[in-house]
């Protein structure tokens, strides 16, 4: 199987695009490549129900992050702090990350 390459890595900030957190800006927790897929900090949670592990302790319910398509979200530029494309940049033989507006580096 030939491996995903994603333009957005564990750590970064990003903007939802779509879906019932429109506009909101959250941390990436975790990157599904092979779904294509990510998780959110605080955003998309849905309410599981934990079972009583041992006796005398209580069911519960536990809000957990959903994972959603990479293609809802857009990293937003640290250096001008706004939702932009990735471009790529090579340096050293070492391929950087740009924003597409101001050209920073990420």
């Amino acid at each position: 199987m030939t491996q995903v390459k994603l333009k957005v890595k564990k750590g970064d900030l990003v903007q939802v695009l779509s879906g019932k957190d429109k506009s909101k800006q959250a941390k990436i927790l975790r990157v599904l490549p092979s779904t294509r897929k990510v998780v959110l900090e605080g955003l998309f949670l849905v309410k599981k129900h934990s079972r009583p592990k041992k006796a005398g302790e209580k069911s519960q319910l536990i809000a957990v992050p959903q994972a959603i398509n990479i293609s809802k979200v857009m990293l937003v530029c640290p250096s001008c702090s706004r939702p932009a494309r990735i471009g790529y940049v090579l340096n050293d033989n070492r391929k950087e990350r740009i924003c597409r507006h101001c050209q920073n580096k990420i």
